[in-house]
C-alpha cells in the first residue's frame, strides 16, 4: 500500500498516508522515496525496494529491444562515453537504409565529427586516452588499472603537467604510474616498448607525476617478478617455489636494497634451476628479464650467501 501512495505522489516528495496508521503506535505515517516511517515513533514499516537507475539487462530472445540507455559512464573516453554515434547502413533496428537518408547521415557524421571537441584541451584529452587505452591493450592490463591510468592522464591535465611535454609520454608514464600503484610486475622497459616513446621521456614524465600528484606507489619486490618469468622461461613449479623463497629471503635481509627488481628475480630462477639439475643459461633469463648477463654475475654472491645459510 505504501509503494501505490508513492507513485499517485511522486519520487521527491513526502507524503502523508493518513489512510495507513502505524501498526506499533497507531501514528501517522509519511512516505518519501526512500522509506515508509512513522513520524511519531520513528519505526520504518517499509522501504522503497524499485531500482530508478538504468536497466542493462539484454533481451535478445524478445523481438523488441527495449534499449533503455547507453553504456556506462566511463573515464577511459573523453566526453565518458557520452558522445554520439552515427550508423552507416543499417538503423537501430537492423534495416538497411536507403541511398537519400545514408547521405544525410553522411553529413551529419561528418558535422558531429568536426564539433566533437569543444576546445584544444579536449583534443588533446581524447588523443591521450586514446593512447592510454592502446598500451593498456597491449599489456593486457584489466580495465580497472586501465581507467585508473586514464584518470591519472585527466589529472595531470588539470594540474598542467602536459605543458613542455608529449602527450604520449605522459600517457605511457600514467600506465607505469597505475601499475606502480597496484604492485604489477610491470618494468620501465615493458611500458616504453609498448608505448614506442624514449625512454628518458617515459622516465622524466612518471617523475613528474609521481612528485607533483604524489602518487602512493610502493617499492617493487623481487619475489612479484618470479611468476612472470619462470612463465616466460617454462619452468617447472619446484623451481618457481624456491626462486620464490629465495627472493623474499633476500627481501628480508634487505639484500634487494638499491637493486633491478627484474634482475635480482631473474638470477633467483637462475640460482633455483642450477639447484634442480636444470641449467638455464644466464642469457635466457636475462633475456627474460630485459637485462644482460653480467646482471645476473653480480647477484650470485647474494644468492650463494643464501643457499650457504641452508635457505
Amino acid at each position: 500500500m505504501a509503494t501505490r501512495h508513492i507513485y499517485e505522489t511522486g519520487f521527491d516528495e513526502d507524503a502523508s498516508t493518513g489512510n495507513t496508521p502505524c501498526p506499533e503506535c497507531g501514528g501517522q505515517v509519511r512516505t518519501n522515496r526512500v522509506e515508509t516511517v512513522c513520524e511519531d515513533c520513528g519505526l520504518v514499516i517499509d522501504e522503497q525496494t524499485i531500482d530508478y537507475g538504468p536497466e542493462w539487462r539484454s533481451f535478445e530472445d524478445d523481438e523488441e529491444t527495449p534499449n533503455r540507455s547507453g553504456a556506462p559512464l566511463t573515464v577511459a573516453r573523453h566526453d565518458r562515453g557520452l558522445s554520439t554515434e552515427i550508423g552507416r547502413r543499417k538503423d537501430a533496428n537492423g534495416n538497411k537504409l536507403s541511398g537519400q537518408k545514408r547521405q544525410r547521415l553522411s553529413r551529419m557524421r561528418r558535422e558531429q565529427i568536426l564539433g566533437r571537441f569543444q576546445s584544444k584541451a579536449e583534443r588533446n584529452l581524447a588523443h591521450g586516452l586514446g593512447e592510454v587505452r592502446r598500451i593498456a591493450s597491449v599489456l593486457e592490463l584489466t580495465d580497472s588499472v586501465r581507467d585508473q591510468a586514464c584518470q591519472l592522464f585527466r589529472s595531470a591535465q588539470t594540474e598542467d603537467l602536459l605543458r613542455g611535454r608529449s602527450i604520449e609520454a605522459i600517457a605511457a608514464a600514467s600506465i607505469y604510474g597505475a601499475t606502480r600503484c597496484n604492485g604489477l610486475p610491470r618494468t620501465l622497459d615493458d611500458i616504453v616498448d609498448a608505448a614506442q616513446v624514449k625512454q628518458s621521456r617515459v622516465k622524466s614524465a612518471y617523475k613528474t607525476l609521481n612528485t607533483d600528484l604524489g602518487l602512493p606507489t610502493q617499492p617493487v619486490r623481487p619475489s612479484e617478478f618470479i611468476p612472470r618469468l619462470a612463465s616466460e622461461l617454462d619452468v617447472p613449479d619446484s623451481i618457481r617455489q624456491r626462486a620464490r623463497r629465495l627472493a623474499e629471503q633476500a627481501e628480508s635481509t634487505s639484500a634487494t636494497t638499491g637493486v633491478r627488481p627484474a634482475g635480482f628475480a631473474a638470477a633467483c630462477l637462475y640460482t633455483a634451476g642450477r639447484e634442480d639439475g636444470r641449467w638455464l643459461t644466464q642469457s635466457e633469463v636475462a633475456e627474460a628479464a630485459n637485462v644482460t648477463p653480467p646482471t645476473i654475475r653480480s647477484h650470485q654472491d647474494a644468492l650463494a650467501e643464501l643457499v650457504l645459510c641452508g635457505l
